[in-house]
């Protein structure tokens, strides 16, 4: 298998091998639901909600299933720890099972920065394909530096890439670099997946 040492963070962190891209057989067996990950700032939202128009698939936005003080804690420039995100990671995995559960297909975005936190999203062990969108420090910082409107302040960054244990070839995932234009990368992650789009 072809793998590259790539760090996860450009400062201290050790660096470690990464199957590229990770070993999933398109096309991929529907119903699934796609979850878009990765730090702060890679650009979740925006490649989500373009699968989503392409695909014709219902799109949430994880973020918005934070309960208010975990949004408050961020605003506040304090990182969030694992007993803050297990209801929010909750809350996901049930989205997650209510749309598999219909047999239907979706999409939604969620950080899912640790092995555990992905393993409580995909708890039926099936259905579930993580979508993880890599970016160095540099480039997350820079998109973070001009991005407004958003509740994670930039110097949190630091938290999330400490936090970031990248899928492993034993997890349902693939990943793909942050480096093209959001709409190239949806149609990257497209073509990975064996998805057919929406007519």
């Amino acid at each position: 298998m072809t793998t590259m040492t790539t760090p996860t963070s450009t400062r201290d962190r050790p660096p470690i091998s990464v199957p590229i891209p990770l070993p999933i057989s398109p096309p991929i067996a529907q119903p699934v639901v796609l979850v878009v990950m990765g730090v702060s700032g890679c650009g979740k939202t925006t490649v989500a909600a373009l699968l989503a128009g392409r695909l014709g698939w219902p799109f949430e936005e994880g973020d918005a299933l934070h309960p208010p003080a975990n949004i408050e804690k961020m605003k506040a420039g304090h990182p969030l720890d694992d007993n803050d995100r297990a209801p929010w990671l909750e809350k996901v995995a049930d989205w997650v099972g209510q749309r598999l559960d219909a047999g239907g297909s979706g999409l939604i975005t969620c950080s899912a920065l640790k092995h555990s936190y992905r393993d409580t999203i995909d708890r039926r062990g099936s259905g579930v394909v993580f979508v993880y969108l890599h970016g160095s420090y540099e480039t997350i910082a820079a998109r973070l530096a001009v991005r407004h409107g958003h509740f994670m302040p930039t110097k949190l960054l630091d938290s999330q890439f400490a936090d970031l244990q990248e899928p492993g070839a034993d997890e349902p995932a693939i990943r793909v670099d942050v480096g093209p234009a959001p709409s190239e990368i949806a149609e990257t992650i497209i073509a990975m997946l064996g998805l057919k789009e929406a007519k």
